[in-house]
């Protein structure tokens, strides 16, 4: 047996475990299950790496031709196939075609075009869901097309496994990995795949509209060629771009072009960006603002318009006069911070959107865990999911996302709506830091937790829901609570409850004081209650003169707080005093 996890610990492969087992075939069968297990979690661990690796050589590609070929190329390494291909969708025909591919040397299956619901390409494109097979030709679940099937056996695929490519609900093509011998893809193969798919999806998008902006860019150019100076100006705008810049990259670089200084504000008029010696009084700015530049004062205002929807203005400042080509200038800057914001925003709704799946996924407790986590690690890699506390906010939520303070940002894990409440998912927070929140915005917010991943975050989700209810019919809304904070009416709705947890949340203030001081305020309270809330005659049996008693009561007061002898707190502390009795 020494030997045997001596051999573990060495990473020794599982012959050589098999031989030093021996005969004992228990022991032999138990070391190659841990070996397996071993190289399962490297397995993992090293496709989450390829994972991050892919997405990090793809947010810096820029040209379209090499973000595809990067795509197959390390589809096909990750995957361990002989050929990786990926198709597009054509709109105007209404099929997808062969796009890049990997390890194909077939001329005729590289120009195959797939129509929707033909093969399994065409199927997958059809239904946008994974399908796979282990023997495509002999596979009668898929309509097989002359074409198609010539083109697959001119390149000899057996083995075929495709993912469709989803952005914000619309379809872009498919992702392949096949092989040319019989080969079973199995589950966690093919989610892998449709990791790859999904970062593929996204950077396809993303360059078609960094591409998109550099023809407007162009076009702009083209306008205005005889201007050296506007020309220079495009190149800068298109540079910051290109590079991933934002706003204040190009309010930074107009402020130096024309040497003014610049401020940009969102469509209600809050500052987002400002570069230069802008002045210290309110800049101006008027909602009917158009994509023309205009005066105003002793400034010039142009609106940031996309899509025919004003996202916000350019404010300019601190020149006299500007001349036609500046004037130009600063439009143009306005039409590429337009599209910036535009990107922006899209962004920022699409992680909204896939935050709210998986966060529906997890509380449905019926999708693979597995998956889920990495789906998890993917959207938001900075925040551990071992401790979470769920928050459910019920009401008009639709503004409280975005009212989110820093520090809740910052520990913001997942949100979403989910059955009618919008639910947030966040590390190392508390009712009292949700309070502020779910007064500013009119919410009841129901707070559980910490919870682990999986089913106790199902469970605690479900007790969030009883309890905001609960809330609710209590008239305790506009307000952030957890089971402890209503009390006896919090102890019938929780599924379970950690009594000394519950005895600590009511009296942990006079506990510690009794601790500290050697006093026994919780006995005085417990001789008030059984007298009737008489402190007279809670002296009589507590053998002290009412004076004492009185200071006693004065001392609570000031622990408790003013209101804990109104009928609500009284019937808490008098739960409290029975469950601390029972512990002690």
């Amino acid at each position: 047996m020494e030997e045997l996890l001596r051999l573990l610990a060495e990473d020794a492969p599982g012959s050589e475990l098999a031989r030093a087992a021996g005969e004992d075939a228990v022991a032999r069968d138990l070391a190659l299950r841990i070996r397996a297990g071993i190289d399962a979690s490297k397995k993992r661990e090293a496709e989450l790496s390829a994972l991050v690796d892919v997405a990090r050589e793809l947010a810096s590609a820029r040209d379209p031709g090499a973000v595809l070929g990067t795509i197959v190329h390390r589809t096909r390494s990750l995957l361990g196939v002989d050929v990786a291909y990926l198709t597009l969708y054509d709109p105007a025909r209404g099929d997808t075609y062969m796009r890049a591919t990997d390890g194909s040397v077939s001329a005729e299956f590289q120009q195959v075009r797939l129509p929707l619901g033909a093969g399994l390409g065409g199927l997958v494109a059809e239904t946008h869901k994974p399908y796979w097979t282990a023997d495509y030709p002999t596979d009668q679940r898929f309509r097989h097309t002359t074409a198609i099937d010539h083109a697959v056996g001119d390149e000899g695929l057996v083995a075929i496994c495709g993912t469709p490519l989803i952005v914000d609900g619309a379809f872009v093509g498919v992702l392949f990995a096949s092989n040319r011998t019989r080969r079973p893809f199995s589950r966690d193969e093919v989610s892998l795949l449709g990791s790859m798919a999904a970062l593929a999806a996204v950077t396809i998008v993303q360059v078609r509209a960094a591409a998109e902006t550099a023809a407007a860019l162009e076009q702009l150019s083209a306008a205005h060629a005889g201007v050296e100076h506007a020309a220079a100006a495009h190149d800068r705008f298109a540079g910051i771009v290109l590079s991933g810049g934002d706003v204040d990259a190009i309010a930074a670089a107009l402020a130096e072009l024309l040497d003014v200084w610049v401020v940009l504000v969102d469509a209600s008029g809050n500052e987002l960006a400002n570069a230069g010696q802008v002045p210290g009084a309110p800049v101006p700015w008027q909602e009917s603002v158009s994509g023309r530049l205009t005066r105003s004062g002793d400034c010039w205002v142009v609106a940031a318009t996309a899509k025919g929807e004003r996202l916000g203005a350019l404010v300019i400042g601190g020149a006299d006069d500007l001349s036609g080509a500046d004037q130009r200038i600063v439009e143009r800057a306005a039409v590429v911070t337009a599209l910036v914001l535009l990107f922006r925003r899209q962004a920022a709704e699409q992680s909204q959107r896939a935050q709210a799946d998986l966060l529906a996924d997890v509380l449905s407790g019926s999708a693979d865990p597995r998956t889920l986590t990495d789906r998890l690690r993917l959207l938001a890699p900075q925040h551990r999911h071992d401790r979470l506390v769920v928050a459910v906010c019920r009401g008009d939520h639709s503004g409280v996302r975005a009212r989110l303070s820093a520090p809740l940002e910052d520990r913001l894990v997942l949100s979403g709506p989910y059955g009618g409440d919008l639910v947030l998912l966040f590390t190392r927070t508390t009712a009292a830091d949700l309070s502020e929140l779910a007064k500013r915005t009119g919410v009841t917010i129901a707070v559980t937790g910490p919870a682990s991943w999986g089913e106790p975050l199902v469970e605690a989700h479900r007790q969030a829901v009883r309890l905001v209810t609960t809330m609710l019919r209590l008239g305790r809304t506009s307000e952030a609570a957890t089971p402890d904070d209503l009390g006896v009416a919090g102890l019938v709705g929780a599924s379970e409850v950690d009594v000394r947890m519950h005895v600590r949340h009511v009296l942990g203030q006079v506990l510690d004081y009794d601790t500290q001081r050697g006093t026994d305020l919780i006995g005085t309270l417990q001789a008030y209650f059984a007298a009737g809330q008489s402190p007279t005659r809670a002296a009589t049996t507590l053998h002290l003169h009412p004076n004492t008693v009185q200071q006693r009561l004065d001392r609570i007061t000031t622990l408790l707080g003013t209101s804990w002898q109104s009928p609500e707190r009284t019937l808490d502390i008098q739960v409290a005093l029975r469950l601390h009795t029972a512990l002690t």
